[in-house]
């Protein structure tokens, strides 16, 4: 089958090679010259048969722009599907701006990073059954081996929504561990600490893909020593918890692991230095001086 990709970074760099190699013809396009295939979108299109499928692969701030530049190459009948981490709430209308042209569109939630063209990649899609029908050539080709990996998860926004949901669980998982991590860093009877992750990787209930790439962390880098503890967050787990607020869904862990990140960001906690100013002022608590 025909695809046109937009967007050729780790991740589309990668889905482009894993089609490939199951025997799908993809037409690529990036800014970056070096990794494109063809020189512009109107090229790009003139090389696919109709009807067409562009798969969309770019950061969520220029997605809309990109969506709608290459609307105006293709025409009725082809299909967009935007690939990226876009917002759920965005996916219905930008449908309705494409089906004006008689352009259909699926939002599919990917996951599977750096490791997806080796293992496949977890596809959550989002869309008219009729769409997906057509595009299940490619999805076979991206998913794992298998009968797990992908889901039809209901109309336009579905597939994001769940990788959103997907994204704010893996905050709280990550977050398990790196607690788990720091505690045994802090025993004074533990002095194995990357042997105890290490051993977890078999015959327990937390075993994990995670589990195995916090094991292969330490391995590199036993104590960390050459990380720094700032951590961003791509958006996600901010929508998920907006998501709860708005239906009043109690994400204790979820939330927790998300305003752990913004506290990753403080060299000096402003909150805490007035929790360590009020312990003074009503129980005459020891303070740290600067």
């Amino acid at each position: 089958m025909q695809l046109g990709l937009v967007g050729l970074g780790r991740m589309g760099g990668n889905m482009r090679e894993r089609l490939r190699a199951a025997g799908h013809e993809v037409v690529g396009y990036d800014r970056n010259a070096d990794r494109s295939d063809v020189t512009s979108l109107a090229e790009l299109a003139e090389k696919l048969d109709g009807p067409r499928a562009v798969w969309v692969m770019v950061p969520a701030g220029v997605t809309d722009t990109t969506i709608d530049a290459v609307a105006e190459v293709l025409s009725d009948g082809d299909i967009i599907i935007d690939g990226g981490n876009s917002r759920f709430s965005d996916d219905a209308p930008r449908a309705e701006r494409l089906d004006t042209r008689g352009i259909g569109y699926l939002d599919v939630g990917v996951s599977g990073g750096v490791w997806g063209k080796e293992n496949g990649y977890a596809l959550m899609v989002g869309g008219a059954q009729e769409h997906v029908d057509r595009l299940m050539p490619i999805f076979e080709a991206l998913k794992p081996a298998g009968e797990h990996g992908f889901v039809h998860a209901g109309p336009v926004g579905a597939g994001h929504y769940a990788k959103m949901v997907h994204n704010g669980i893996e905050y709280g998982l990550m977050h398990a561990y790196a607690e788990g991590y720091e505690l045994l860093t802090k025993s004074e009877l533990v002095t194995n600490v990357p042997g105890v992750f290490k051993s977890w990787r078999e015959g327990t209930v937390v075993q994990s893909w995670l589990l195995d790439l916090l094991d292969r962390a330490l391995d590199e880098d036993p104590d960390l020593s050459d990380l720094s503890g700032y951590t961003e967050d791509t958006g996600e787990g901010r929508w998920t918890v907006d998501e709860a607020i708005r239906l009043a869904v109690p994400l204790n862990v979820i939330a927790a692991s998300l305003f752990a990140r913004f506290t990753s960001r403080q060299e000096d906690s402003p909150a805490m230095k007035a929790v360590a100013a009020l312990r003074q002022q009503f129980g005459g608590h020891a303070v740290h001086k600067r």
